[in-house]
């Protein structure tokens, strides 16, 4: 706000008008100035004090039904969802959208590191709003709202993709899909038909990508979706398919591989083949391949994930550890 000083010369003193409704309280007695922006800016950490690496790894977790008697690896009971999401924020760890990953809009306080929440299928366990208009308890969203208010600064996001007929179908998929949208939510595609892309013909795997597009931007007036999963992890031979199409094109295209993905910023990121970790427990049939076993190898080797250095405008990594990809040398430092 501008304000204008307007001098009076009154009884040998100088009177100060204008905007006065405005003008800050006065300190009480000894209370110490606040520190200038330099000082500020002195305060923060620097990249090396929180071992800053964001040309490191970062988990791609993928989720399909939240149930409480799983029937295969790729169901999840409430409880092991719940701990997954515990022990994620517990490491620090906070969730930014598939979009915001691939494109590298990642903006993290200093000392935190990305994971990527990915649903599959649009299934009611995921998301059913109750009638206050709320998901309901046990659903994924639910669960992740709940542990997000007992972790601040861990986001309740997530990339959600969806089929026809979406968490029920009808009116109340269409609500869903709004819902999501209005709380910070990534709708993506997964095609219409959950089609095997690999094995459909050329015009069909396009038909049924671009009619997925046109479902969610239906019931979603005025969204476009940003990426796309591949059902089955399957890549279309003509690999152009998954990227860009008639009324489709995405910025990011998702496998569901077995392992970290690259981070944006380094040389080896593909933004059309970003692998998943699928979520499951340390034990069972192919849990090497799954989520607590890609944790656990984190964790005991720090130094390899993602780490922020708190300040979005530049990519800072340990010298010697790699390189970031040359549309990002101009930002990246090495310390």
């Amino acid at each position: 706000m501008t304000f204008q000083r307007i001098l009076t010369l009154a009884a040998g003193s100088v009177l100060l008008a204008g905007c006065a409704a405005h003008q800050p309280e006065p300190a009480a007695p000894g209370t110490p100035a606040p520190p200038p922006a330099q000082a500020l800016a002195a305060q923060a950490p620097s990249p090396a004090d929180v071992r800053a690496n964001e040309l490191g790894r970062v988990p791609v977790l993928m989720y399909h039904r939240i149930v409480a008697s799983p029937s295969s690896v790729f169901d999840r009971t409430p409880q092991d969802f719940r701990a997954e999401l515990e022990r994620l924020a517990k490491e620090d760890y906070v969730p930014v959208t598939t979009a915001a990953f691939a494109e590298g809009r990642i903006d993290l306080p200093a000392g935190k590191h990305p994971v990527v929440l990915t649903f599959d299928d649009g299934d009611p366990t995921v998301l059913t709003l109750g009638q206050d208009g709320k998901p309901a308890p046990d659903t994924a969203v639910r669960i992740l709202q709940d542990v997000a208010a007992a972790h601040p600064g861990f986001t309740p996001t997530g990339s959600m993709y969806v089929n026809a007929e979406p968490f029920g179908g009808g009116e109340a998929g269409t609500r869903a899909l709004r819902w999501l949208h209005e709380n910070g939510f990534e709708i993506g595609n997964h095609t219409l038909g959950h089609t095997n892309l690999r094995t459909a013909s050329e015009s069909t795997a396009r038909e049924d990508v671009a009619a997925g597009d046109e479902a969610i931007r239906t019931a979603v007036p005025g969204y476009r979706p940003a990426t796309l999963a591949l059902p089955f992890g399957a890549r279309p031979r003509a690999a152009e398919i998954a990227r860009s199409g008639e009324g489709y094109e995405y910025t990011g295209v998702l496998l569901v591989g077995a392992h970290p993905a690259p981070s944006p910023f380094a040389t080896e990121f593909d933004a059309s083949a970003i692998p998943r970790i699928r979520s499951q427990g340390a034990d069972g049939e192919e849990a090497d391949y799954g989520s607590a076993k890609w944790l656990d190898e984190l964790a005991a080797d720090p130094d390899t994930r993602f780490t922020s250095d708190g300040d979005p405008a530049k990519i800072s990594y340990p010298d010697g550890t790699g390189y970031p990809a040359e549309r990002f040398a101009v930002t990246a430092e090495a310390y």
